[in-house]
């Protein structure tokens, strides 16, 4: 993680091509469905009040509306550009220093910017497709948000305050829940769709799926022993869920 004294000149660059980073946008895709967050409160899944005293920007943000990939996308081999990154240069900055948050350098595991997560947060609000298009307005909003309650505290934009700074906003905003005050909750609410794509996006990494230890596909020596007697009680217990019992394992 950047040191927070470094960010009054601190610009996030990427070195990600943009082939690997659609590959991401297909790997994200593909789990953005389950959120990383289903334990938090009721007051997670309402549509949260508004509040007098809060500021949501409420921007008029255009949509994108270049081509998608079509029916069936070739993500081995996607095409370069199919579509323009729509981040600015300060926005997407402004990702790397939140992203460095939620996911900092710990030991040996790179943090988020390091594993240029924010490179694929700018290709997933760049997609024209429609979830992609709902998160673009939360998350654009969202870093409005941050600089204009970084400029109402402390009158300067995100990036260039402290980090103690930084963490008082953050705390009233990282930890939705029913206690949350009301004007934090529209924000609050933006930014855990936020912190899922930047989770999501680090454990699609080699090294996010090291940090929880995932090891994928490990080859078993002789023959395969079919599968554990703990796995085919789970398989038999949700398939008689189903009404599907007639497809439970047999040897």
């Amino acid at each position: 993680m950047h040191h927070r004294n470094e960010h009054d000149s601190y610009n996030y660059v990427s070195n990600m091509s943009r082939r690997e980073s659609l590959k991401w946008l297909g790997l994200l895709a593909a789990g953005s469905a389950v959120s990383l967050t289903a334990g938090c409160t009721k007051a997670l899944e309402d549509d949260v009040a508004v509040s007098a005293k809060e500021h949501w920007p409420d921007l008029d943000i255009k949509p994108v509306t270049a081509k998608g990939y079509g029916q069936d996308p070739n993500l081995v081999m996607p095409p370069e550009s199919p579509w323009p990154l729509t981040l600015t240069a300060d926005e997407l900055t402004l990702v790397a220093v939140l992203a460095d948050y939620i996911v900092p350098r710990e030991g040996a595991i790179p943090s988020a910017s390091e594993l240029q997560v924010p490179a694929v947060i700018n290709e997933w609000v760049s997609a024209p497709y429609e979830g992609q298009q709902r998160d673009r307005i939360k998350i654009l909003n969202s870093l409005a948000w941050l600089n204009d309650e970084a400029q109402l505290r402390f009158k300067k934009q995100f990036v260039a305050l402290n980090e103690k700074q930084h963490r008082a906003i953050l705390d009233d905003i990282a930890f939705l829940n029913e206690q949350t005050p009301l004007q934090f909750q529209r924000i609050g609410k933006a930014f855990l769709r936020f912190k899922e794509l930047v989770l999501a996006a680090f454990f699609c990494t080699p090294e996010g799926c090291k940090d929880i230890g995932y090891l994928g596909n490990v080859p078993i020596a002789g023959d395969y022993p079919g599968p554990s007697d703990e796995a085919k009680a789970h398989l038999d217990q949700v398939l008689a869920e189903l009404g599907l019992s007639e497809y439970a394992y047999t040897d």
